[in-house]
Parts: C-alpha cells; sequence; structure tokens
C-alpha cells in the first residue's frame, strides 16, 4: 500500500511544484550550466542506527576542463566512513589521509592531468568537495557512506538530513594575504577560513538547478508501539513524502524538491522498547575493543524536589532571525519564563550586534516573581530582528551574570537562536575564557528550517546540556515540553561507570565528562575497552531526582565491530576537535597529532583529515589548467532577509562563473558600494575583498585597549559629582571619535553603531558640562556605558586569534 504524507508547512512546499526534470540546465551562463547535475541520498534505518550513501554527479558542460567545488552538509554527528569516485565506468575508492597529504596528493593529481577528488570538512556536519579535470562534455559522480545514531527524544526517534549550508556571520578583522577558498566572505583572524565555507547564494525565484531524489527504508527493529496504525504516525515535517507500507516501511521525497531546508523524518519509538544497552564487539590483532552504552533515564515524578534555578535566556535577534523565526524564539524564550517560580532568579540577553536587557535586569538576575515575569514578557514584545550574530560577547555576558550565583542553586544558559556563525571556535574560545572551570549548564533551542546543528550540539555537550531544534512554529509547542523538563530537575546526577569482566581506557570515553540525564532522553556512551565482550558487564550508578541511590547493571551483547568504531571515533574525533578548538590544551599540537590517529585508526573523517581518490588510468588533462566553478547553493528556505536586501556574496557568485550572461546578471543583485552591506556577514569588518585593513595612526588594538581604560574609569566615577566626571568622559569620547572616524574610513559594519554610541555620549557630556546631575545617576547612563563595553568586548574578541590556527584547520 502506498500513501502520501503532506507536510507540515505548506508555506515552504513550492518548490515541489517544479518541473522534476529542471534540474541540470536551469541555470546557465555564457559559459554552460552549474556543474552539479544530482544529489541522491539513500539511508537504511535499522532501529536507532542510520547507514545513509550520498551520490553526487557533475556534468561539465563547458569546452573546456573543469574543477568543481561544492560545500555540502551533512548530519554532524553521522562519521564519514568511505569516499569513492566514479568515473568512465570505473570505480575508484578513495584513501583517508592527514589533511595537508591529502591536498600535495591532490593537486599533484591534477597537475599530472588525472582526474580525482577530495572531500574534506571544515565544520561539524560542513564539508566541502573538489572534483577536478573533468573533461569538457563529461560526467563524474563521488559517493560517501556515513553511519550514525538517531537521537530519542520524548518517545520520537528523529532522522535530519540537511541539504544546504546557509549563510554564516563572519566576526573578526580580514586577513592579509591570499584567500583559502572562493566563497564571499573574507578570511579573519577569528575566522581564518571564512572563505571556504561562505559559497555564493542563489536568488530566492531561481529555477532549480539540481535534481533530489531522497529515500529511507525504515525498519525500527522492534522499537515500534503496539499501536495499529504505527506507520500513520510517521512524519515529515517540512518536505511531502510516498510512504510505501512494510516492515520495512519506505519513505520517498516527492521529485522536484529543492536543495534549500532539512528533511526531517519523526517516528515514534515505544518506551517499553527503549531501554538500557550495551553493544560492545572485540578489538582485531591485539587492539582494544569497542562498546556503545545506551542509558535510558528513569522517569522523574511530578512532585520531586529540585533546587532553585538561576536562569539565563540568551536570545539572537541578528538579521537572518527575521520573519517567522524571530517570532517563534520570542515565543521560546516567553515560555521558559513563564516556567519559573518565584524561587528561581533570572535575566533575559538579546543580542545583534550589541547585547541588551530589559530595564528591570540589566545588571542583575531578578527574582522569578510574577511582576518581574510580565516586566520581561513585555520587553520581550518589543524585540525585532536587525544586525550581526555577535554570539561570544552575549554568551560571556550570561557567563558573568550567573559567575555570582549561590552554590546550591542550578546555573542555567539557555540560548534561542539559529546558530548560523562562521566563527563556531572562537565563540568556544571566548566561553571557555569567561567561565573557566565554573562553565554553566548551556541548553541550546535552534530555530531554522536549515539550522547550524552541529554548533548548537557542540554548545549544548560544552555545557553538558541538551539541544533541541525547532524547523516550524507549529514544532515549537512539541519542543518547549521538552526543554521545560531538561531546565528542571534531572533524571539522573553524579553518574559513574563501573566495568566488570572488562577495563576501558579513561581517556577514551566519550563524552569525558557524563553528563546528568534528563526525563526522556536517553544517553549515549562510546569507549574502547580491553577484556572478554561476551561476559562484559557495565554498572552504571548515581543519585536520582529525589537524591536517592540509583544503580543499574548492563550485560553486553555483540553488536557489529565496524559500526561500533565508527560511532565511537566520530564521537572521539569530535570531541578532542572542540577541546583544540577551546584553547584548553596544553600541547596543541599534540593534541592535533592525537585527532588525525583517532580519525585513521577508525577510520572516520576529521577536521585534520581528508579522503582523495584519484583516477591514474588515463591522462585527461595534461598540465592540469582547468575552469573553476563553486556551485553556488540555494538561499535557505524561510529567511526573509534574502527576500527583501541584496544577498551576501551575489556579485562574487558572478565571478565564479567567470563570464556571466545578461540573464544571469539581471538575476543577481550586486551590492553597491554607497549603500551599507548585509547585516549578515558582520559586526567588524565589512570590508570587500581586496581592500586594506583601516589606516589608524595607532592601530584598531591601541585604541580599543585606551577606550577600555576610559571606559572603566569612568565606571567608578559615576558615585561622584558631575565636575569630578567630566574629564571621563571627555576623554571617552574623544577615544569613541577617533574610533568610529577609523572605522568609517575602512568601510566597518560597527561604524553605525559606534556613531550612535558617540551621540549619546555627546549628550550625557553636554548635561555634565551644563552643571545637572541626573544624567549620569540615571540607569540609563549606566546602560549606555553597558553597550559600550559589549561593543569594546566584540572588537577586542574579534582579534584575539589562537597562533597556528590556519596551519590545523586550513
Amino acid at each position: 500500500m502506498q500513501r502520501t504524507l503532506s507536510h507540515l508547512e505548506e508555506s515552504v512546499s513550492a518548490g515541489s511544484q517544479n518541473d522534476p526534470g529542471a534540474g541540470f540546465g536551469a541555470l546557465e551562463t555564457q559559459r554552460g550550466a552549474l556543474p552539479l547535475v544530482a544529489l541522491s541520498v539513500r539511508t537504511s534505518i535499522a532501529g536507532l542506527v542510520a547507514h545513509t550513501s550520498v551520490r553526487q554527479r557533475f556534468h561539465n558542460s563547458l569546452q573546456e576542463p573543469l574543477e568543481a567545488t561544492y560545500v555540502f552538509p551533512l548530519p554532524d554527528r553521522a562519521a564519514v566512513t568511505s569516499f569513492r569516485l566514479e568515473v568512465a565506468g570505473r570505480v575508484i575508492e578513495g584513501e583517508l589521509k592527514e589533511r595537508s597529504e591529502a591536498r600535495e596528493e591532490y593537486a599533484k593529481a591534477i597537475e599530472a592531468g588525472h582526474r580525482a577528488a577530495i572531500a574534506e570538512e571544515d565544520r561539524s556536519g560542513v564539508f566541502s568537495l573538489r572534483v577536478g579535470n573533468i573533461p569538457a562534455g563529461q560526467e563524474i559522480a563521488v559517493q560517501l557512506t556515513l553511519v550514525g545514531p538517531l537521537p530519542v527524544a520524548d518517545g520520537e526517534a528523529t532522522f535530519r538530513f540537511p541539504l544546504v549550508v546557509a549563510p554564516r556571520y563572519i566576526s573578526g578583522i580580514p586577513l592579509e594575504g591570499k584567500q583559502v577558498g572562493r566563497g564571499w566572505g573574507e578570511d579573519t583572524d577569528a575566522v581564518p577560513d571564512a572563505s571556504r565555507i561562505t559559497p555564493p547564494v542563489l536568488l530566492p525565484g531561481f529555477p532549480n538547478p539540481v535534481c533530489l531524489s531522497l529515500e529511507v527504508e525504515l525498519d525500527p527493529a522492534g522499537l515500534e508501539t503496539a499501536e495499529s496504525d504505527w506507520a500513520g504516525q510517521i512524519r515529515s515535517s517540512l518536505h511531502s513524502v510516498v510512504l510505501n507500507e512494510g516492515p520495512p516501511w519506505t519513505i520517498r521525497l516527492q521529485p522536484g524538491e529543492r536543495l534549500n531546508r532539512d528533511f526531517i523524518l519523526r517516528f515514534p519509538v515505544a518506551g517499553t522498547a527503549v531501554r538500557t544497552t550495551l553493544l560492545a564487539s572485540p578489538g582485531r590483532q591485539g587492539e582494544p575493543g569497542t562498546f556503545m552504552l545506551m542509558l535510558v533515564p528513569p522517569a522523574v515524578r511530578a512532585q520531586a524536589p529540585r533546587a532553585s534555578r538561576d536562569v539565563v535566556i540568551v536570545l539572537d535577534r541578528s538579521g537572518s532571525m527575521n520573519g517567522w523565526k524571530i517570532v517563534a524564539a520570542r515565543r521560546a524564550a516567553g515560555r521558559i519564563i513563564d516556567s519559573l517560580l518565584e524561587e528561581d532568579r533570572f535575566t533575559v540577553v538579546a543580542f545583534d550586534n550589541v547585547v541588551e536587557y530589559p530595564k528591570h535586569a540589566r545588571d542583575r538576575l531578578v527574582e522569578a516573581t510574577d511582576r518581574n515575569r510580565a516586566r520581561a514578557l513585555e520587553w520581550l514584545g518589543t524585540i525585532d530582528a536587525r544586525g550581526g550574530t555577535e554570539m561570544g560577547p552575549a554568551l560571556e555576558a550570561a557567563v558573568k551574570h550567573l559567575a555570582a550565583a549561590d552554590a546550591p542553586r542550578q546555573r542555567i544558559v539557555v540560548l534561542v537562536t539559529d546558530g548560523q556563525v562562521g566563527g563556531e571556535d572562537a565563540v568556544l574560545r571566548q566561553l571557555q575564557r569567561s567561565a573557566g572551570k565554573s562553565l554553566p549548564r548551556i541548553h541550546t533551542v535552534g530555530i531554522d528550517m536549515a539550522v547550524n546543528a552541529g554548533f548548537l550540539r557542540r554548545l549544548a555537550d560544552f555545557g553538558a546540556g541538551t539541544c533541541d531544534l525547532v524547523e516550524s512554529e507549529d514544532r515549537l509547542e512539541a519542543a518547549m515540553d521538552g526543554i521545560h523538563r531538561a531546565i528542571g530537575t534531572p533524571a539522573l546526577t553524579g553518574l559513574r561507570l563501573e566495568g566488570r569482566e572488562f577495563t576501558w581506557a579513561a581517556d577514551s570515553l566519550v563524552p569525558s565528562r557524563l553528563p546528568d540525564l534528563y526525563p526522556d532522553r536517553p544517553l549515549m556512551l562510546f569507549g574502547r575497552f580491553t577484556g572478554d565482550a561476551s561476559s562484559a558487564r557495565l554498572r552504571i550508578s548515581g543519585a536520582d531526582a529525589e537524591g536517592n541511590a540509583w544503580w543499574e547493571e548492563a550485560m553486553a551483547r555483540s553488536g557489529p565491530a565496524d559500526m561500533l568504531s565508527s560511532l565511537w571515533g566520530r564521537a572521539q574525533v569530535r570531541e578532542l576537535e572542540d577541546r583544540y578548538a577551546a584553547g584548553t590544551a596544553e600541547d596543541p599540537q599534540a593534541l592535533a597529532r592525537r585527532i588525525v590517529e583517532v580519525s585513521l585508526g577508525s577510520h572516520v573523517l576529521s577536521r585534520f583529515t581528508a579522503y582523495t581518490a584519484v583516477d591514474r588510468s588515463e591522462v585527461v588533462n595534461p598540465g592540469g589548467k582547468q575552469h573553476e566553478i563553486l556551485q553556488p547553493v540555494e538561499a535557505p528556505a524561510g529567511w526573509e532577509m534574502l527576500a527583501s536586501t541584496p544577498f551576501v556574496g551575489a556579485g562574487h557568485m558572478a565571478r565564479c562563473l567567470s563570464a556571466p550572461s545578461v540573464t544571469l546578471d539581471a538575476m543577481l543583485m550586486e551590492p553597491r558600494e554607497s549603500a551599507p552591506l548585509s547585516r549578515a556577514r558582520r559586526v567588524l569588518p565589512s570590508l570587500r575583498r581586496g581592500s586594506k585593513p583601516p589606516a589608524s595612526p595607532r592601530g584598531l588594538a591601541e585604541v580599543v585597549a585606551e577606550s577600555r581604560a576610559a571606559l572603566e574609569k569612568v565606571e567608578q566615577s559615576l558615585a561622584l559629582r558631575p565636575k569630578k566626571q567630566l574629564k571621563g568622559w571627555t576623554r571617552l569620547i574623544e577615544l569613541l571619535e577617533e574610533l568610529c572616524n577609523a572605522l568609517k574610513q575602512a568601510g566597518y559594519a560597527a561604524a553605525a553603531e559606534t556613531e550612535r554610541l558617540l551621540q549619546r555620549g555627546r549628550e550625557i557630556l553636554e548635561g555634565i558640562e551644563a552643571g545637572g546631575k541626573q544624567a549620569t545617576e540615571t540607569d540609563a547612563a549606566k546602560e549606555h556605558l553597558g553597550l559600550v563595553r559589549t561593543l569594546m568586548d566584540s572588537i577586542q574578541a574579534a582579534g584575539q586569534a589562537v597562533p597556528d590556527r590556519r596551519k590545523f584547520w586550513t
């Protein structure tokens, strides 16, 4: 039996009505069509593990050899375990090597005239592929295979396959020299590979340039509920699909869909079927074995006691949140505030280029009384989307608010965002610096149809919290129920593991910092062990929600060795990469070598390794001279800012295609020099490619440092008489003028915000000079100084680069 399942968001389905044959050739230039012909995704789900094959097919319609570059997403928790090149009826298996070695091999193959391909990981879940020496009129296909676990929450398993890399906000100061990629973003000290992760974006309304097919074979393997219409509860939230009855069930995407939003499939799992399970496989030739533990938390009674909470809600109000996303974000923040009790304390931090608070909770946490909650909700109603995404200073502000929290209180940060930042590593570093060893629990709520899931899960793991992803307003209510439980009483705390009949390596356990468990959210643990896998037992103990001792023992069952090794390798690499990014390693180079060792040993792709495949059977392009094209990507569905403003990188997309036709030029909108550059790019800087850094007589860092010192003096003088404050305010205004002029001269987007703060500072100074006292005694003056400090933080954080990062990451 076959049935059609309509997706939940009818408003995003326009792409599904396109001609299913409108793939290759739909977007052309004078040099030919875009190279990516088709994308095919085939997934087999058995229980809670997904095995996926991704095939990308490229065609060269030019009259000369071609190199095609494609920036694309994959599920961030999945391990990429193989790579192959298909050409002229031959299949060439890829090899996994250290990244610089792989790049060197690819470059030599291209120069020698061989067909070749290289696949690299640039972020958790963001990959780049180069396929070179494609002869004129010919095709090449590449195939990647991956395996990954499915998350389970609130009685549902979710398979999420991302289809587009959304534009990322790029912070930092541009680096001089050649860019490492061909995207629209300039490489900066905070994001040294920005040009690799910012492909040009097609304007809304372009014909569908890629033929997409996606099929999922679903075998719940005994996890299905006993309800007669279990298959009727299989849901695709953003796409229309065709369901063939099973078991196994087959779910196919309708033809003609665009690569502009995540594919999300959910199916119910029986609570009685999801239980604590230990799978183990012995090692080979003296190597350690691998185990996976799925730990299911016990139920929590509704009347279970809990500690009082200090909660900071961090709300992203940047330009990319425009439209339904900011509405959903306000609702999510409001629901969290409504759930607080009077013994809790809270504040709200809203950020774009600057950090702002409700007036009654600007510099402190306030009790969650009815009045304070109502005032916060009223303030939330005034928040709209604007500006950039300076997430680091906002999270740092949240951590500082919680730093003085009383010991018995739970310290919680809830971040509500789409996660679209390029400087993920810089955010982790800033968070680590500000929190030190007293990192609060961090829960993330991702709101987008093409959400940056990899980064939001990284943040949640970093703060031992949870991550919930919301792809539509319809999904928000269900997600909020889980979020409320996550910020409530944990089901298990103080977890400890004790091995019986086997011993695991302490440095192999992932996650290494055992988190608390939350109701209806199983936890997966991975590790390496020595001993007899057939008789292995694992005792798990801790304290339940009521503080009572709790324990459970799991007997090992045999598991697939390759699958367990891949899942452990991926989890271990991800955690080590985050440790490297946060800057906590005493010896970063030793840590990098360890990442390469784990990646190669478990045969999973990492940010320090790459797959290469070379067809040495023939020379098709002696000398390796070729035309290069960076494949443009779709505009993410639901991004209203792209429909109403010149999108970032439009002009560079035309340059990527080298010789655009008149038709293409008419479709693309090049930002004018006189117009403000898109707020989606950055606060610092907004320089166009090839521009020089600002010509400041003393250098930007020096001006910022002196401005910060002057700011601190003014803050210390606020309790003094106005005449005593005059000198400090005058010097601060002078420095802001110098900073504003330097930023204007260079075309930095931060100049507008600096000028606004400068104007407000002049008004305060005029009040002091006139002999008034009120201006400097009000909360408005303190708020102004707080905004100036946030501006200084964002500029200074952007200039704090980790040594040798370009060497490792790019």
